[in-house]
């Protein structure tokens, strides 16, 4: 008779990743009915802004910081299958402080009753903080390098140009401004770009999922598997959460869950030396910054508008199309340009 002696999965990385995928997933969808019956009791519902899509305001009261269970349901998979690896747990630290910063904005909203809650500037100021504490502790503890890689070449991009070293009690702390300066703004921007992609039912989750499945991979393929194992439980836990958030949401990740899964990827990105593959790989969040910065830009030089509604996912609403059309055809694009990013860096990696 054959050996039915148990699997050892240690033995099998890929099985690893794809259980903390599905432990993951598993975890979300037992756990959210229990979250949404608690958010409900604590009468914690999403305020919706006033000026938005007319169609939006039935969503008004419904239960949001969804983003609290989702990023507790990624660190506890993680450190249950994982090990104590620097690299990942810089990524699950800069995750849960952007979280924790979307946690104080969601509860403000709370109290006072509307949709705006931190001002912006003490958003940026505490995101700045964050940032420059993970480039840090990036470079000095987890060795990261200051060199970047230019996708489909076999270059390098030297930021570690302009440095500055430290001698505090006996060890040498290096500040390589320049790459500091692309670590600042790959958090700030990307934490609040898919912030403004979480305006429809389903969207935020569903790319961030697909989005962390590309870095899933290149991380697999680096054979740093801290790090796969990371951002497969990031994706299977926003694939349990969207069993609750898919069209019409029973429940919103609130800035919780967006400012924490937008660090997530940016720490993704610059953790596995794929930062120039991010504005590919989440293009979906550049096109949605960005048609906010040009809509602001193009009314205060000319007094017109360029899209019927920024961010753009609110312009093709306008346009007429549903929901669900904008969420899955954004799905779309963005596997689309996962594929693409994932295509580089692999391209990339038989050049070097």
């Amino acid at each position: 008779m054959p050996n039915l002696l148990p699997l050892d999965i240690s033995r099998y990385p890929t099985y690893q990743v794809f259980l903390a995928v599905i432990v993951a997933m598993v975890a979300a969808g037992a756990l959210f009915p229990f979250w949404i019956r608690l958010v409900r009791f604590r009468n914690i519902g999403q305020q919706v802004r006033a000026d938005g899509p007319q169609g939006h305001l039935v969503k008004q009261g419904t239960p949001t910081m969804g983003g609290v269970l989702i990023l507790l349901v990624i660190t506890a998979v993680f450190f249950a299958m994982g090990r104590f690896d620097r690299a990942a747990i810089l990524a699950v630290g800069v995750m849960l402080s952007c979280g924790i910063l979307g946690f104080v904005d969601d509860y403000s909203k709370v109290l006072k009753a509307r949709s705006l809650g931190l001002r912006p500037r003490a958003k940026i100021l505490w995101q700045f903080l964050i940032a420059g504490a993970f480039g840090m502790l990036a470079v000095n503890w987890a060795g990261v390098g200051s060199k970047v890689v230019i996708p489909l070449t076999s270059r390098y991009l030297d930021l570690g140009i302009l440095t500055t070293t430290l001698h505090l009690g006996g060890s040498a702390i290096v500040i390589p401004w320049l790459y500091l300066g692309l670590i600042f703004t790959m958090i700030i921007s990307t934490s609040n770009t898919v912030n403004l992609t979480d305006g429809l039912d389903g969207l935020a989750a569903g790319t961030v999922m697909i989005v962390v499945l590309a870095y899933a991979a290149i991380a697999f393929r680096q054979n740093h598997l801290q790090l796969a194992l990371y951002a497969g439980a990031v994706a299977g836990a926003c694939l349990g959460f969207l069993w609750y958030n898919s069209f019409p949401a029973d429940i919103f990740m609130g800035d919780t869950g967006s400012l924490g899964l937008g660090a997530a990827i940016a720490a993704l990105a610059i953790l596995t030396k794929s930062e120039l593959l991010l504005p590919i790989i989440g293009g979906i969040y550049v096109a949605e910054g960005l048609s906010v910065i040009l809509q602001v830009a193009s009314f205060k030089l000319t007094g017109k508008r360029i899209f019927r509604m920024a961010p753009l996912h609110h312009h093709f609403e306008m346009k007429g199309w549903s929901e669900t059309k904008v969420m899955v055809r954004f799905w779309i694009v963005t596997g689309i340009l996962a594929g693409a990013g994932f295509a580089a860096f692999f391209i990339n990696s038989f050049r070097r």
